[in-house]
This record gives structure tokens, C-alpha cells and sequence, in this order.
């Protein structure tokens, strides 16, 4: 199967040559001759105008392998509540992305809850917008796309120990990486004090934090199911350090501070 391009255009540009100099502009922002080789990162999916740079400062600070886990959320209501995609590539302006099917079939097997969706994936944007990075920092890159559509606390842990065992037990490099835009749509300042305590259980790697904290205090963070189950990768492997990249909101770059969406950039696992 050939998944094709939902957002290019809209999200970010359709024409190749623009939209790799848009991404080279985001990741100069934290572009090193040394890379950082991490187990995991945390990066927004929003249209690139709003939170590009965030996502570029991430993937401008870290080595990208040549294997990929992508995990991000099922905005919409078609597919499963668990949907992978094992075989055949992903399309963007910069070419063609295959999915790793060797890779896809451990996680499968490691993850019974996972179901083969592509209609979960069809119109799903938060995990193309991340592919042209990886394009630009890994060329040849593979990946496995994982879209989550539930917030049963129990299969975000299940599948997290599931991953974490594919991953333990891999000889090559897989980076985790998980699509998340932060609070939506209340006053920038209301919302940056939500995400403050969001990013503080993300810091303190602790998926039952985060996850009663949004419950709680009403933070909507989108990827917040993909976020429990990254943490709980985290601590399954021992990983014991984060670190928050770059945090801006939507009014940053608009200047309307009514009703922004925040965005972080972060890492886990460094070395």
C-alpha cells in the first residue's frame, strides 16, 4: 500500500524544494556537528508556521537511525482505537518513506492490541507532518506508524511494555518517536500553566502522572495516550533522563494570545 500525502499543501508545503528549505531553516536553529543519540523525543504536529521550529530544534539536536517508531494520535473517529500499518511506504513531497516490515511485525506480535488500520491512517496528520524530518536528518529511513485512538490507561501500559521489549531486545538503533501538541485553544497564559504541569510529569518520566495531571486539570493534550505509552517505554528501559528542547505556544508566532495551542520539543534518554 501506498499511503499518500493528506496534508502537503496545508500543513506544509507541497513543493519539494520549498519544503526542504523550510526544514533546513528549523533545524539550523539547533543543528551540531555532534548528534545526540537518544531512545526517544517528544515532537508537536501542528502546521509547520506554528510549530516547525519546535520540532526542528528536536530533531536538529538528535542522531535520527536509520529505524524509526512512530507513534501519534488518531484525531478522528474512523479505524481502530490501535492502528498499525506493516507494509508498503508513506509518500511526502521529499519521496517515499517504506514502513519496516520486519520491525512492524515485532511490534506486532509484542502488541496484540495493535490492529492493521489504513483507514485510521488515511486523512491522519500527526504522523506525516514528522516524515519529512526524518527524510531530512535520516535519508533512507524505515519506519512503523502506530495512530491512537483510546485512553484506557491500562492498553497505553500494555502496549508501552510491549515496545520496550522489541526494543531491549533489537541489535540495531530504533529511535521512539512520539507526536504531541500540547494544550489547546484557551489564553496563552492559562495555557502555558497547564503545560507547565504536563511537562513536569513528562521530566519526571512518570506516565501515571501525566496522565491523571490532563485528566485532572483538564489539559488537552492530544498525544496524551502516545505520551503514557513513550513513558512507560522509558522507565521499562531504565531510562532515566529528559530534557525540554523548546516550548513556545501558537501566539508566539501569530501574537494572538486569546486562544493558542501549546508546543514541546523534547528528549529522552540522551547519551
Amino acid at each position: 500500500m501506498l499511503r499518500l500525502p493528506a496534508v502537503a499543501g496545508q500543513f506544509y508545503p507541497a513543493n519539494a524544494g520549498e519544503l526542504s528549505a523550510l526544514i533546513e531553516r528549523y533545524l539550523q536553529h539547533e543543528k551540531t556537528e555532534e548528534h545526540k543519540h537518544v531512545r526517544a523525543c517528544l515532537v508537536p504536529h501542528a502546521g509547520y508556521m506554528y510549530s516547525g521550529a519546535v520540532a526542528g530544534a528536536v530533531f536538529g539536536r538528535i542522531a535520527v537511525p536509520k529505524k524509526v517508531l512512530l507513534i501519534g494520535v488518531r484525531h478522528y473517529p474512523r479505524g481502530e482505537a490501535w492502528a498499525i500499518l506493516s507494509a508498503g511506504a508513506w509518500r511526502t513531497p521529499l519521496g517515499d518513506v517504506p514502513v519496516d516490515t520486519a520491525l512492524a511485525a515485532k511490534v506486532r506480535e509484542a502488541c496484540p492490541v495493535l490492529r492493521e488500520d489504513s483507514v485510521a491512517h488515511s486523512r491522519e496528520h500527526s504522523l506525516e507532518v514528522e516524515l519529512p524530518f526524518l527524510q531530512r536528518r535520516s535519508p533512507g529511513v524505515t519506519f512503523v506508524p502506530i495512530a491512537v485512538g483510546t485512553l484506557q490507561f491500562e492498553e497505553l501500559v500494555a502496549t508501552g511494555e510491549g515496545i520496550a521489549r522489541v526494543l531491549r531486545e533489537s541489535e540495531e538503533e530504533i529511535l521512539l518517536v512520539t507526536s504531541s501538541d500540547m494544550n489547546h485553544y484557551e489564553g496563552d497564559e492559562r495555557t502555558k500553566r497547564k503545560d507547565r504541569m504536563a511537562i513536569e510529569q513528562l521530566l519526571h518520566l512518570d506516565p501515571r502522572g501525566l496522565y491523571d495531571a490532563c485528566r485532572e486539570e483538564k489539559i488537552s493534550m492530544c498525544g496524551l495516550g502516545p505520551a503514557v505509552t513513550m513513558l512507560t517505554v522509558m522507565n521499562a528501559l531504565g531510562v532515566t533522563t529528559a530534557d525540554l528542547v523548546c516550548y513556545m505556544t501558537s501566539g508566539d508566532v501569530t501574537g494572538e494570545r486569546d486562544r493558542v495551542v501549546g508546543y514541546a520539543g523534547m528528549v529522552f534518554g540522551e547519551s
